[in-house]
């Protein structure tokens, strides 16, 4: 089962380019299908067991080694199944409508190739596994930036560099630890951890971080994100800053605190200090910001700066916070849901006016309230209103940072917090409130269909912010070693 969540959407992927050429609604409807049984398939996957093949034996032992649980891995892939299901649904991007059958087939190729490596990525057990659908996750997001192209063609470029150049470092980390303890599978290699000496996981634990930094992002190695964000078609953007920006989250959860604490903890100064900068320096940019898009993509920069502070909070004793990693979790899901409805929304909007930029629009509001409702929805989410699922994220992990003995941190943290409700109040000002532009196309509202692609998403955010409980308790299973001893003496609370 865990294997075909893997397997089925890229063989599907590569089945729709096959289609006849004036099949191009039925390969949209194809992708949307294929992820909603994605998501029906990992719902009912909880707690599934593990599923292994061995492929190598030298110069290390590594398998084929997939499994879902019910932790961290369980809600994420979720989250990539739910949002790519809507950013199916919602459409094509306007370089597919205007390329024919061809571009329509392409777009939702690249879309089921891009959530099976995905769901690769946070189903792997073996450092190899995760290493190899790591680089293979950028291929698809590259070909949609080179179909879209314009400026958007040498985006793909950076993109692809800075990716790639840290899935490099990825592999080489990713051998280096096969090598010195003779495994790469999670479990097989987990206790094998202490009998190395700490300078070669120092270098080791380095070549994971400068990986997941990139990836995450985090500054100074960002500078791909913005463009990146603003030239993808929005469907795209919405599963990549929802999703794919949460892997070096996750491998340092999963990675970082399952197989290295020692060396999380001997890191965790410069981590955080490097979160709160990118906390600061994100929000302050997209308050300036002139481009609807971009102002969301600095967002997601001080936002998962955030979520990476609360991951280096250790309590006294050395032992990370229970509470702040379990804020973490619920940020990362909650982040995706609204950084996803945001770029949905706006790429809607994209389409219908022709522009991006905040200085042009104005108004909207009045001529399209569906469109309204969901960009304020995702916007209060965004800005941390108490009821929707940032709020629950943002109390945790403050809660959890001010309980491990750093309160000025904690004070430090609220302030870029708050001026997330300035931006984000200013992005919905300009985009829909004020005179309407007359010069501007006059185009309908969210059809039924673009709203049904956007009402679960919206769901979610309410349901996650009044009962954060379900994924909180996820973060259990990630301050457990491969190999079962606990790395906080602290019971989760249920």
């Amino acid at each position: 089962m865990i294997a075909a969540l893997v397997i089925v959407p890229i063989l599907a992927g590569f089945a729709v380019l096959l289609l006849p050429r004036r099949a191009e609604q039925t390969a949209r409807w194809i992708g949307v299908a294929v992820a909603v049984l994605a998501f029906v398939a990992a719902a009912a996957s909880y707690n599934a067991a593990d599923e292994s093949a061995r492929w190598l034996s030298r110069p290390f032992s590594a398998a084929f080694h997939v499994g879902l649980g019910h932790g961290v891995s369980y809600w994420i892939v979720l989250l990539l199944t739910l949002v790519t299901a809507c950013a199916l649904l919602a459409g094509s991007p306007p370089w597919a409508a205007r390329g024919g059958g061809p571009a329509e087939r392409t777009f939702v190729a690249h879309m089921l190739l891009l959530l099976g490596s995905m769901v690769g990525v946070f189903v792997a057990r073996d450092l190899l596994l995760f290493a190899l659908f790591w680089d293979l996750m950028l291929i698809p997001v590259f070909l949609a930036m080179v179909a879209s192209r314009g400026r958007a063609a040498v985006t793909a470029w950076r993109y692809l560099i800075y990716n790639v150049a840290g899935g490099l470092v990825l592999l080489l980390a990713t051998a280096a630890f096969g090598i010195v303890t003779g495994s790469t599978d999670v479990v097989g290699a987990g206790s094998a951890h202490a009998a190395v000496g700490g300078v070669a996981f120092a270098w080791i634990f380095g070549g994971f971080a400068f990986a997941f930094l990139i990836k995450t992002p985090v500054w100074p190695l960002h500078t791909w994100m913005p463009d990146t964000y603003a030239d993808l078609p929005s469907p795209f953007a919405a599963v990549v800053s929802a999703v794919q920006s949460k892997a070096g989250l996750y491998g340092f959860i999963v990675i970082g605190l399952g197989l290295m604490p020692a060396q999380m903890r001997a890191a965790a100064s410069l981590m955080i200090a490097l979160g709160v900068i990118s906390l600061f320096y994100g929000a302050l940019v997209a308050l300036t910001e002139a481009d609807m898009k971009r102002v969301v993509a600095y967002s997601s920069l001080s936002h998962l700066g955030l979520i990476l502070v609360a991951l280096f909070v250790f309590a006294p004793t050395g032992t990370p916070d229970i509470v702040a990693l379990q804020g973490a979790v619920v940020y990362i899901v909650a982040h995706g849901l609204f950084s996803a409805a945001l770029f949905l929304v706006l790429g809607q909007i994209e389409q219908r006016e022709e522009t991006r930029l905040l200085a042009r629009l104005g108004g909207l509001g009045v001529r399209n309230p569906k469109l309204a409702g969901g960009l304020t929805i995702a916007a209060l989410a965004t800005l941390g209103l108490p009821g929707l699922a940032g709020f629950a994220g943002e109390l945790l992990i403050i809660t959890g940072i001010y309980r491990a003995g750093a309160s000025w941190l904690a004070a430090v943290i609220l302030v870029p917090i708050i001026i997330a409700a300035a931006y984000m109040l200013r992005l919905l000002q300009d985009v829909m409130n004020g005179p309407q532009r007359d010069d501007l196309p006059q185009r309908p509202d969210l059809s039924f269909v673009e709203g049904l692609a956007l009402a679960p998403l919206v769901i979610a955010l309410v349901v996650l912010g009044v009962d954060p409980g379900p994924v909180a308790n996820a973060s259990a299973a990630a301050l457990q070693s491969p190999s079962g001893v606990a790395l906080s003496g602290e019971h989760v609370p249920r």
